[in-house]
């Protein structure tokens, strides 16, 4: 069998490792951040009604601009915003993709700030373009100070912001986003997978919108709405960014199953989040509850939670894992990370780590 080694793969990708959260089938995955409430009976089925008529016209393509899609969305966001101010993809990441393929690409740079979302610096090196990075500041967080010293030094094409961030689940400031846009003339573009989790006083980046053409905010469906396999990704931003995406999206990108189950879905909108404020409710449990076991959770405005004090991560992940649970090893130092999940996961992850002792498994 050959090995990637014997092809003639772009010099910038050998050595390279694809995104890897492991994928184990257990009773409790608590991993990747999925919303783990069932989609309501009744929504189900009127989904279900809206896949069978769209596949009885599956013989022709679907919309190509995904209109009826795009409107959707933009009544959820609010905030003024109209079908042409959002755009539309499978999942976040191809929304990560387009932009980087359209702003990115050889001898462009995008900045981040790590610890963050894995994929945004492997779909970086996936179009050509470099990852550079700076430190945060204390416990996670991004004064807009230290995002334009950042900026400054590194003179990026692209800046990723993470609002609330991924692993850490801190919030992120509007002062900070405005103060990075002002110190560049690149793309700032600011990942909102967790918004529907933030605190409702925290406000979203999408009120900063107005006036600033090159601000994307980027939502998922796979979090909040419970359709992380269906793969609905989508952004706000100025008009004009989706006519640059066009130039870079293949055609007929969403199918007209993916858009009419997304339709659907939003057209439930109060019954589907009505699981978010439970999950807040389970995450806000852990994070009360881990203390008393030993560990210091972050304060988290996603529907995770990361907590440190732990002696050997890998033998806490595998202790778990023997107990049919799959959390995240994340690479922080003494740290994993968990999703909130229904009452009865957290219940019995709790009650594990519990009789794995202080510092967990050793």
């Amino acid at each position: 069998m050959a090995s990637l080694s014997d092809l003639p793969i772009r010099d910038d990708l050998r050595g390279l490792t694809p995104y890897g959260a492991p994928q184990k089938h257990v009773r409790y995955a608590l991993n990747v951040n999925e919303n783990t409430h069932p989609i309501p009976e009744a929504v189900a089925r009127d989904i279900v009604t809206s896949l069978a008529h769209a596949v009885l016209t599956a013989n022709r393509y679907p919309d190509r601009e995904f209109t009826a899609l795009r409107e959707s969305l933009a009544d959820y966001l609010g905030h003024g915003l109209t079908r042409e101010h959002v755009w539309a993809a499978n999942g976040s990441n191809e929304i990560i993709q387009q932009l980087l393929q359209a702003f990115g690409g050889p001898g462009r740079r995008v900045l981040g700030f790590p610890p963050t979302y894995s994929m945004h610096p492997i779909i970086t090196a996936g179009v050509g373009s470099t990852w550079v990075t700076a430190e945060r500041d204390a416990d996670f967080e991004i004064g807009p100070e230290t995002a334009v010293r950042a900026i400054e030094r590194h003179t990026p094409d692209l800046v990723f912001l993470c609002a609330p961030n991924n692993p850490t689940g801190t919030g992120l400031s509007l002062e900070t986003i405005a103060a990075a846009y002002d110190a560049t003339d690149g793309i700032v573009f600011v990942d909102e997978a967790y918004a529907e989790f933030m605190p409702k006083d925290r406000p979203t980046a999408l009120t900063l919108l107005p006036g600033r053409e090159r601000l994307v905010v980027s939502r998922t469906m796979s979090k909040a709405f419970a359709f992380a396999g269906v793969r609905v990704g989508y952004l706000a931003a100025d008009p004009v960014i989706a006519d640059a995406l066009r130039l870079v999206r293949l055609p007929y990108h969403l199918s007209a199953l993916t858009q009419a189950a997304a339709v659907a879905a939003l057209a439930h909108t109060p019954e589907m989040l009505a699981m978010v404020d439970d999950i807040i409710g389970q995450r806000d449990r852990i994070i009360a509850e881990l203390p008393e076991l030993g560990y210091r959770p972050w304060a988290s405005e996603a529907n995770f939670v990361l907590f440190d004090g732990v002696d050997d991560p890998q033998a806490t992940f595998n202790a778990l894992l023997e107990r049919d649970i799959l959390i995240r090893d994340v690479g922080i130092s003494n740290a994993l990370r968990v999703t909130a999940g229904t009452a009865a996961e957290t219940e019995f992850f709790l009650r594990s780590l519990a009789e794995l002792g202080p510092g967990g498994a050793r």
